[in-house]
């Protein structure tokens, strides 16, 4: 009695366990995006264009290094992945080749002239390297928007060299999931230049070298779209990115009660923004964000606190996910959406449904075989696999796991399979009966023989479900949660549980024949 004690404790904790992880379901199993509704993107990055904004970077930090070192140069160029730079003293070269040392990622492919002109170009191997760390980033940067969006159970993972596949279940407003996911959020301070005439500019195509002719976005309040509002000739180097931001939040205006986005910068961009106001005020100063001006107020005083507000004509919406945006920070590079699939919840629910109906209607078939074929003990059998499904909810549960269409395919395939080690056990046991052996003595020599038999077959079926769980991708992995799961639980329950029923009634009777 006492070992049957200790069996009964075992079953009952599981039971338990199951029950807790199971209820509410709603809050403990996440639907995947075919049950829930959705959106399914596929984007790819523009890698390439990293390369180019991190040969930008260098161009600009390299000309204020050259002043600053007093190597005067004729001229400074980028270009793609190259930096042309014409000293204008022959003797400076020595001087200009040992600072070059210090960006290691350039080499020099041609010298010409007197002066000499030098063409460094981005090494193949450092352009990959650039070119996988804009990928990963970009991975990192929208997983931030994501959780800070609100998405539960999410699916992002790469795909190849530069694609990204992402899974938003639940989610009601496409649109805005994409337009958050996919914004570069590439947020610049510019000074905008009030000397020449931008009509003209406009007029002429012709835009003055270090410089570049950018346009603010204004909305139509009656239909909300927006437009190309007023052109604005901006110098090229940016005064301070959005790199050097701690927070974004959104906040309503106490006059006028429109929504901004106020930003708080960290200690170097703070001594920046002080001394570009101090030393700019009267101009014009244009918040860029991804190549929009959305405001370009003039400074008014020196601003030391390391404080912004960007303006514009946002809802609160709009000034929500700006500022998630940025706090996320910017991506390394552009993106684009090459597949877009949304899933309605209505078509989720239905799956929902189909699902429910596949699974009881598989359960109502194996019970009714077992029963007819087994007897008595083949509804000890389906009461077993009632078990191993209330245990397989509640794993699900537990590990928080998301369920998926496949998935429960893979729900319906242990349905069948977990009655397969009883099918095992019983046959056995009725061989045994045949050679004239007791009822005990069949019941121990079906489940011992068996046993082997029931593990290896088992094992190697566990074994290729878990290969799918490491290298399968959404559905598969769905597929395999369930069914990996499934097969551990079966496990338990045709053999602890069942041998446990039949422990039971023989030790309380004098059983001498058997129901199989």
């Amino acid at each position: 009695m006492g070992g049957l004690r200790w069996r009964l404790g075992v079953i009952l904790c599981v039971l338990l366990g199951a029950g807790y992880y199971i209820y509410p379901p709603d809050e403990r199993i996440n639907l995947g995006l075919d049950l829930q509704g959705g959106i399914h993107l596929v984007l790819e990055v523009q890698s390439e264009k990293a390369v180019e904004s991190k040969v930008e970077r260098y161009y600009n930090e390299l000309k204020s290094t050259l002043k600053t070192k007093d190597i005067r140069i004729r001229k400074i160029s980028s270009k793609g992945r190259t930096l042309s730079i014409q000293i204008h003293r022959d003797n400076d070269r020595t001087r200009f080749l040992e600072l070059m040392k210090e960006y290691p990622d350039f080499i020099s492919t041609k010298v010409s002239g007197t002066p000499p002109l030098f063409i460094f170009k981005i090494s193949d191997k450092n352009v990959e390297k650039i070119k996988e760390q804009a990928v990963e980033q970009a991975l990192e940067t929208i997983r931030n928007r994501i959780d800070q969006f609100g998405v539960r159970e999410p699916t992002l993972q790469r795909q190849g060299e530069r694609r990204i596949i992402i899974q938003l279940p639940g989610v009601d407003d496409p649109a805005r999931a994409k337009a958050l996911i996919g914004k570069t959020a590439l947020l610049e301070f510019k000074m905008v230049d009030e000397t020449q005439n931008v009509t003209q500019v406009v007029e002429s195509g012709e835009i003055p070298e270090g410089f570049q002719l950018l346009y603010d976005m204004r909305r139509d309040r009656g239909t909300g779209r927006t437009m190309k509002g007023r052109p604005y000739l901006v110098r090229k180097e940016s005064s301070l990115t959005g790199n050097s931001l701690t927070d974004a939040r959104a906040t309503i205006g106490d006059r006028f009660n429109e929504p901004y986005v106020s930003i708080t910068f960290d200690g170097a961009g703070s001594d920046a923004f002080d001394r570009i106001t101090s030393n700019n005020v009267g101009r014009r100063l244009a918040i860029v964000l991804d190549g929009v001006i959305h405001s370009a107020p003039t400074i008014q005083e020196r601003i030391s606190q390391g404080q912004a507000q960007i303006t514009g004509s946002f809802t609160l919406e709009e000034a929500s996910d700006l500022a998630i945006t940025l706090r996320a920070g910017a991506l390394p590079a552009p993106v684009d959406v090459l597949e877009e699939r949304n899933v309605g919840p209505s078509l989720g629910s239905d799956s929902i449904r189909s699902g429910i109906i596949s699974i009881i209607t598989g359960f109502v078939l194996v019970l009714i075989f077992m029963a007819i074929y087994y007897k008595l003990s083949g509804m000890i059998a389906v009461l077993a696999l009632l078990l191993n499904l209330v245990i397989l909810s509640g794993a699900l549960g537990l590990f928080g796991a998301t369920l998926t269409l496949p998935g429960i395919a893979g729900i319906v395939l242990t349905v069948g399979m977990a009655v397969d080690a009883n099918v095992l056990i019983f046959e056995r046991i009725r061989e045994e009966l045949r050679l004239g052996k007791t009822v005990r003595s069949a019941i121990d020599s079906g489940f011992g023989k068996a046993f082997l038999t029931i593990l290896d077959a088992n094992v190697t079926t566990l074994i290729a479900a878990l290969v799918l769980l490491q290298f399968g991708t959404g559905p598969i992995k769905g597929f395999a949660v369930t069914l990996s799961i499934g097969i551990v639980a079966s496990m338990f329950t045709a053999i602890f549980c069942t041998r446990f029923v039949y422990d039971s009634i023989l030790s309380s009777k004098d059983v001498r024949s058997l129901s199989i």
